[in-house]
């Protein structure tokens, strides 16, 4: 008995039946070329039409199926990758996680799991049996997680309060707290946790990693609106919490704008091509310091309109690296 068609392959055989005929193609023939259902031929239909851009067209006084000529009369193909971007590293970051996942009940749960995504990949019909060795994801400045991880995410996600002893990098000073978490936030490529500090009696931002020491005290967290969270953590520029009070407008030089016209720096960014071909963005913030790293990695193609605090803050980094090196 030949393998039942599965998805792709009924894709791929619907894509050959519609190219290779000339009069529309009705929807009996499509059930018995296909071996599906009606409802099965609908969806593979939708599927091509709206993840595939495949120009099917129903014709109503032939009453079938066919493809749609292209503006220069040649016939539709399938692209030669199915998956868009974020599918794509979807499937390849986690084959990658798994991999390196320590053995015990998750890995057995996901194990099932693991095996379609490898079969995905395997399938004859999408092309990606390289897609390992030909595609990287690279992470930059990622730092392990600590020994503390998997208490922070528990009582994040069972909405527990916790007893938390933290060592601050800037500081440089180790603090005990009580915190009610609310999120975990993943961000280039290092895990943040957010949470009400009842010490400070205020939202705060806290690196995973620097955890000294963490319990939970049974006690249920205090909960902060989304509508708050969002405006305190999303509003501002960077990873520093708080609402935005300032706006950095930024201009760049003709050549640099090419790419930072296309680059996403904050989701409530303005930006506009200037008349000599320079790029000026404005960005919402409230702390400039993550700002100003990114500033000064476009060197010589940036300049800081305004405000004078944050021009001034470049301008003394910039004077402080001279220094270093004269």
């Amino acid at each position: 008995m030949a393998p039942a068609l599965d998805k792709f392959d009924r894709i791929y055989k619907l894509h050959g039946i519609l190219r290779n005929r000339r009069t529309p193609v009705t929807r009996a023939e499509l059930l018995l070329q296909l071996e599906c259902t009606e409802p099965t031929v609908y969806r593979l239909i939708r599927a091509m039409k709206d993840y595939l851009n495949a120009p099917i067209e129903w014709h109503g006084e032939l009453g079938g199926y066919y493809y749609q000529q292209n503006a220069d009369g040649g016939t539709y193909e399938l692209p030669g990758l199915w998956f868009n971007s974020r599918e794509l590293q979807a499937l390849l970051v986690f084959g990658h996680l798994f991999e390196n996942l320590d053995s015990g009940l998750l890995r057995e749960h996901l194990a099932p799991l693991s095996h379609r995504i490898q079969a995905l990949l395997d399938h004859h019909r999408l092309g990606l049996n390289e897609a390992v060795q030909r595609i990287r994801i690279l992470g930059m400045a990622a730092r392990p997680a600590g020994s503390w991880f998997h208490v922070a995410a528990s009582a994040t996600l069972q909405r527990r309060m916790l007893q938390m002893r933290y060592h601050g990098r800037e500081r440089d000073r180790t603090t005990e707290r009580t915190i009610s978490p609310q999120r975990l936030t993943h961000y280039r490529d290092n895990w943040y946790l957010d949470a009400w500090c009842h010490l400070r009696n205020g939202l705060r931002c806290f690196a995973v990693d620097r955890i000294a020491h963490v319990s939970e005290t049974g006690e249920p967290a205090h909960d902060v609106a989304d509508e708050q969270l969002d405006e305190h953590y999303a509003s501002a520029y960077g990873i520093f919490g708080g609402r935005a009070v300032k706006t950095a407008i930024l201009r760049f030089s003709p050549g640099r704008a090419r790419w930072v016209a296309d680059e996403r720096w904050h989701p409530r960014q303005a930006g506009q091509f200037l008349t000599d071909g320079s790029y000026e963005l404005r960005i919402p913030y409230r702390d400039d310091r993550e700002l100003v790293m990114d500033i000064l990695k476009h060197g010589p193609e940036v300049e800081v309109v305004s405000p004078a605090s944050l021009r001034l803050a470049v301008v003394e980094s910039l004077d402080a690296a001279l220094k270093r090196y004269g």
